[in-house]
Formats: C-alpha cells, sequence, structure tokens
C-alpha cells in the first residue's frame, strides 16, 4: 500500500512540475521575486498531496525561531522531503546543490533562475570557496541559505559526521545558524517509494550567533540537531500504519 502511494504522489509532484514550469515560463526573465511564485506553488501542491495522497501530516514547531533577513540553515536529512519543506517556511531560501540536479530540464531551469548554489564536487577545494562566496554574497542580499551539514540522507535515528563546510560558511557568512530537527524519515523513505502514513514535525531551533570558534560551533550545532531529532524519532511517533 505505501509503494502505491508512493507511485501516486510521484506522478502528482511531477504533474505539477511540469505545469507550473510551462505556464511560469515567463518568469524566468523576470525578476527573483516573480520567478520563486512557482516554487512557491509548487511545493505547496506536494504538501497537498502528501497529506491526501500519503496520509502525511506536517507539524512545525518553534515558528518563532524563523530568522528575518540572511541566515544559515544546517539541516537534518532524511529525505527528500527536507528539500521541499524550506520554500514553505523561509522566506527566501537558496539551497546547496550538486550540479546534476540543475542541469534536470524545467527544474534545473528554476534552481539555477533562484540562484541556488550548484556545485561540482569533483572540483574538491575549488568548489568550496566558490560554494562560500556565492554562499556570503547570498546572504548580504537576506537569503537563508539550506545546508545539510551531514551531507547525505541517513535514516531515522542514524546519524554521519558533520561535514566541515558548515563550519566554513558559518565562518564565512557572518550570519546566525538555524539548527533544524526533524523525523520526516519516519514517513518519507530515505530511498523508494514506500511510504508511511503519519506526522512529520519539522523542529526550528533557536539560532547561533556569529562569532564562536569552530570547535565551539560544531559542538553546539550537532548537540541540538542530533538531542532534538533523537526526541522526534522516539517511541512518542507511532505510525497510523503501525497502529492499523
Amino acid at each position: 500500500m505505501g509503494y502505491i502511494r508512493g507511485v501516486l504522489f510521484l506522478i502528482w509532484v511531477v504533474f505539477w512540475l511540469l505545469l507550473l514550469g510551462i505556464i511560469f515560463l515567463p518568469t524566468l526573465f523576470m525578476g527573483l521575486a516573480v520567478a520563486k511564485i512557482p516554487m512557491k506553488i509548487w511545493t505547496k501542491m506536494a504538501l497537498f498531496g502528501m497529506r491526501y495522497i500519503c496520509g502525511i501530516k506536517v507539524v512545525v514547531e518553534g515558528k518563532q525561531n524563523i530568522p528575518q533577513g540572511g541566515a544559515l540553515l544546517a539541516s537534518k536529512h532524511q529525505s527528500m522531503f527536507d528539500v521541499l519543506i524550506p520554500w514553505q517556511l523561509f522566506s527566501f531560501p537558496a539551497l546547496i546543490l550538486k550540479t546534476e540536479l540543475s542541469r534536470i530540464p524545467i527544474f534545473g531551469w528554476y534552481v539555477m533562475k533562484l540562484k541556488n548554489v550548484a556545485i561540482k564536487r569533483q572540483d574538491g577545494a575549488k568548489a568550496l570557496r566558490k560554494m562560500l562566496q556565492d554562499c556570503a554574497a547570498l546572504a548580504k542580499q537576506n537569503r537563508q541559505i539550506l545546508i545539510f551539514p551531514e551531507g547525505t540522507r541517513v535514516k531515522p535515528g542514524m546519524s554521519s559526521s558533520y561535514k566541515p563546510g558548515v563550519a566554513g560558511l558559518y565562518k564565512e557568512m557572518q550570519v546566525p545558524c538555524v539548527p533544524i530537527a526533524l523525523n520526516s524519515g519516519l514517513c518519507w523513505p530515505k530511498s523508494g517509494l514506500n511510504f508511511l502514513p503519519g506526522t512529520i514535525t519539522v523542529r526550528i531551533l533557536p539560532a547561533i550567533a556569529p562569532g564562536l570558534d569552530k570547535k565551539s560551533f560544531m559542538q553546539q550545532l550537532q548537540t541540538s540537531i542530533e538531542t532534538n531529532s533523537a526526541e522526534l524519532n522516539s517511541g512518542k511517533y507511532t505510525s497510523m500504519e503501525k497502529q492499523s
């Protein structure tokens, strides 16, 4: 049943991506304020599909911690849901993503128009320097930069080492860093289409002020995200499917 829901949901999001992408093509030649409208609508429709096709409800905690102006958003990463939800929570996020994603027809056009930060991992240190420069410039334009400190998706209850890139961004951007904990992997799988009904909770945590040394920052960030994510992943959550 979960797989069938996943297939229907995939059809739903692709349909809306194509429809909105074509309808709003003229916005690619307009300002950013207009060009971000289709992304806002598409992610909203994706969340609608999650609720009514997959039976997944989304709860957001800590809305008072949502930053105004430039910020570094450091989020736990368990599923592709984590890439969608920032567009509904924050005013104008920018994602750090692989260059390959920017080459996808329609989706990639909007990714680049909205000045998301595409990196070529094979370029090593050169790619890191460019990412730092691009993100610092966007922060000065009051953009919120989203990064997944672990660098990859992990299953609920698991963690991976936090990559030094997040500390480099924190130092270079000189803006508050907002940790984000979540448990999306309990409903939206790390891979595959076996979606489970239930509740995804996104917890926006108090910002870490700029100016900490690397060690202190990394320790505070990891403790904040992992402690809260572990709580959200705890036995207090029971999938609706498991209850039936």
